[in-house]
């Protein structure tokens, strides 16, 4: 049996993603696969009680006979944290959990995935970091990072440094056109100079990076203002309207893809972004309604305009939370990132070793 670990080096790298679809890619191939993730803390409140939606989204589509107790051992609240910190957790018998549950969700199969968490030190309250568990589980560990500058291999030299022998390799995702020649011909032969293996990059996908207006609209129960205006373009980015109306139109003129959220009651922010030609949709807060010269011109150029009663620092967050996660929880997103892990990787380096 190969067990791998799957961490990342900041969030929104499309670790969950990338680890079911691997592990549908490694069903394809007559593999029998299990999945765990030892810390939960992607954290819900689902029927009740806090647990991890992304062990529930590999459950289904890896169609696993397990109970979210074993996929998530350990839920790693804020709660928990302030526990272990006042002595209140045992970390060895924490790993004792933890290696237990693996044993069950192990025995039988070919391939263990093991889903680490967005940052390799999390978990170091009770010696549980992914480098912890990665040497209680007999793991190989792959870091999923993004690549935006070059100062980002920084941060894989510390995985290097954090996991040692046991780091198999990085995965690059969702690198942008203008930053993949960089990362091929300069990044990728530095790291491997000093140790750390590529297994090449993913390249930015729409269909991955962003959600519908729709999807955010639901995600953050926003009411849609503009009915006639149609919600299936997509959003990648969020931008703040709060500066003045001449620094907005500068920098909305370079958005793509982008949501402007801004206040109710800056008609002035929400006319630039209406007519910036890259914002697929304006998000209101405060429940302060725009005037009617701003819907008429909404509807007009077809940019969606959505109200939430929250302040903007709330709306923000639920908004970067539906981006993050949106981008990973639906069988089409798994489906799309198999098909790119397919043509951009080898599968068989990844799964095999």
């Amino acid at each position: 049996m190969r067990t791998l670990l799957f961490t990342s080096t900041t969030g929104g790298t499309g670790k969950t993603a990338i680890t079911v679809a691997l592990g549908q890619l490694a069903q394809q191939r007559g593999q029998t696969v299990g999945y765990m993730k030892p810390k939960g803390t992607n954290l819900e409140s689902v029927v009740g009680k806090t647990r991890d939606e992304d062990p529930m989204l590999a459950r289904e589509l890896l169609d696993l006979d397990a109970g979210m107790h074993q996929l998530e051992p350990v839920v790693y609240s804020p709660t928990f944290v302030q526990e272990a910190i006042r002595g209140r957790a045992d970390p060895a018998q924490l790993r004792t959990d933890i290696a237990e549950n693996f044993s069950d969700l192990s025995e039988g199969t070919d391939l263990m995935l093991l889903e680490g968490s967005t940052a390799h030190w999390t978990g170091g309250s009770v010696e549980l970091t992914d480098a912890d568990i990665a040497e209680a589980l007999d793991a190989a560990v792959i870091v999923i990072s993004d690549y935006t500058e070059a100062s980002d291999v920084d941060e894989l030299l510390d995985a290097k440094r954090a996991f040692g022998d046991r780091l198999a390799g990085v995965l690059f995702n969702d690198v942008s056109p203008d930053r993949a020649d960089e990362l091929v011909d300069d990044a990728m032969p530095f790291l491997d100079g000093r140790g750390v293996h590529s297994y090449g990059a993913v390249a930015h996908d729409e269909q991955l990076g962003s959600v519908t207006v729709g999807e955010l609209t639901d995600g953050i129960g926003a009411e849609l203002l503009t009915p006639a205006v149609s919600t299936d373009g997509r959003v990648e980015r969020l931008l703040v309207g709060a500066m003045s109306s001449s620094g907005a139109l500068t920098q909305l003129r370079r958005a793509r893809n982008a949501a402007v959220v801004t206040g109710g009651d800056r008609s002035d922010i929400q006319t630039a972004a209406i007519e910036a030609g890259g914002v697929n949709c304006v998000i209101l807060t405060g429940g302060h309604r725009p005037s009617r010269a701003v819907l008429g011109r909404a509807t007009s150029e077809g940019v969606p305009i959505l109200l939430v009663q929250s302040d903007t620092r709330t709306t923000l967050d639920r908004t970067e939370r539906v981006l993050g996660s949106g981008r990973a929880r639906s069988a089409e997103t798994i489906e799309r990132m198999a098909t790119l892990l397919s043509e951009s990787l080898s599968i068989e380096a990844i799964l095999d070793g």
